[in-house]
């Protein structure tokens, strides 16, 4: 044909064609490197390293300053296309197309692996071909701690170790301990490489001496990671520490009186908790109207023989523990005393609170009597000199005035 054929440039369908345009973005990468073309050359493909975690999504972007129409291409660590242009040219369905346009190609590449991590190459399919790489670095999520070290409970004053391991991180993990709210300091963590795989498991040790206050508080293992928001993975084991009775005695009166009921309860805390209760007289036997019963000493009338030091002792097969109440019973007459100094100091306070009333009544009495003569006094003036009534009645509404007249008239 007469007419010249304009060259154009066609992306191949086939498997093999792509293959074939891989083969030529390496052979062209390994001759002409985007270290050769100046950082203003509106052409040089720019991207970005990439950090995500196993099981994420990782956006790879690459955009150049200016567009001549040429095809920007994404490879992966081993120089496989991905994506050229708009087209798909490896047959992974998480790797998707973000965004193509004649100056960006986005893709992103979801559930990602360990094996994903790497470098991977954005081209430009110019004169030379202009390259950028970028650097995916992929996290790997630690597993949930786990403590172990504690199978039974210690005693108290005992020493206990513990060990926290967590596993699949990458970079190693970091681990916390904390007893209570308080973080507590561990050995070094040990890290171990997983064969095979670019993963490592740690482990550390906390060792702490027990005691009584330390039952039921709780230990704590947490995992630091750039992969894990702040304490997103951790493990708890409340601590179980056997102790003996603290013994406490409460009466059910503050007050015992003689000939009234009266009753001792003994409390134990411990862990377990106290089986066996007795009570005893510091030096005497119990009174004759005492019984025992438990962790209970009643009284069923008291009586000013029953004074003295009370024990009880509380066992829970750990240990013994013991406390003592001393009874001192009042007799009716200083109730009565008491009772009639109570009364007197609240008669006291009635007496002075009516003292006062009783004066301001009296000034408040004396301030309307003053007040009421004072208007009677007016409202007579003037009609005691009338020679009738009728006359004294015109001078009490007229005031002065008309005696004034009368006194004028006469005159």
């Amino acid at each position: 044909m007469g007419g010249s054929v304009r060259p154009t440039m066609a992306f191949p369908s086939a498997p093999s064609a792509l293959w074939i345009v891989s083969l030529l973005t390496v052979l062209f990468t390994a001759v002409v490197h985007s270290d050769n073309v100046g950082d203003d050359d509106p052409l040089q493909p720019m991207t970005s390293d990439e950090t995500v975690s196993v099981g994420g999504t990782v956006t790879l972007t690459c955009k150049v300053a200016e567009s001549d129409n040429s095809s920007l291409q994404w490879s992966n660590t081993a120089q496989q296309t991905l994506y050229f242009g708009e087209k798909r040219a490896l047959r992974d369905n998480r790797i998707q197309l973000h965004r193509s346009t004649p100056t960006e190609l986005s893709i992103t590449i979801a559930d990602v692996l360990l094996s994903d991590e790497g470098e991977y190459t954005c081209s430009i399919f110019t004169m030379p071909v202009r390259t950028a790489r970028a650097t995916v670095t992929v996290l790997g999520v630690p597993d949930k701690p786990q403590i172990s070290g504690f199978e039974t409970p210690v005693r108290d004053g005992e020493t206990v170790t513990l060990t926290c391991t967590s596993t699949g991180s990458k970079p190693p993990a970091r681990l916390r301990w904390y007893k209570g709210k308080e973080e507590v300091e561990g050995r070094p963590d040990v890290v171990e490489s997983v064969p095979d795989e670019p993963t490592y498991n740690v482990s550390s040790e906390l060792t702490l001496e027990v005691s009584a206050s330390d039952n039921n508080v709780p230990i704590t293992c947490v995992v630091d990671h750039p992969s894990l928001a702040p304490e997103d993975k951790r493990s708890e084991q409340a601590l179980q520490v056997l102790y003996s009775p603290r013994v406490h005695i409460s009466p059910d009166e503050m007050l015992p009186i003689e000939g009234q009921k009266f009753s001792l309860r003994c409390f134990g805390k411990a862990n377990p908790e106290p089986h066996d209760f007795s009570w005893e007289r510091k030096g005497e036997e119990l009174p004759p109207l005492a019984r025992a019963d438990g962790d209970v000493l009643s009284f069923s009338m008291l009586n000013k023989s029953d004074n003295g030091v009370y024990i009880c002792r509380a066992d829970n097969g750990i240990g013994k523990g013991m406390e003592e109440y001393t009874l001192q019973v009042q007799d009716t007459t200083a109730m009565s005393t008491s009772s009639g100094v109570d009364h007197a100091v609240i008669g006291g306070v009635v007496a002075v609170i009516v003292f006062i009333l009783l004066c301001l009544l009296i000034v408040l009495g004396r301030y309307l009597i003053r007040h009421k003569g004072t208007y009677l006094t007016h409202e007579a003036k003037g009609s005691d000199d009338a020679p009738d009534a009728d006359t004294a009645i015109i001078n009490a509404e007229g005031g002065h005035s008309g005696a004034e007249d009368k006194k004028e008239y006469f005159i």
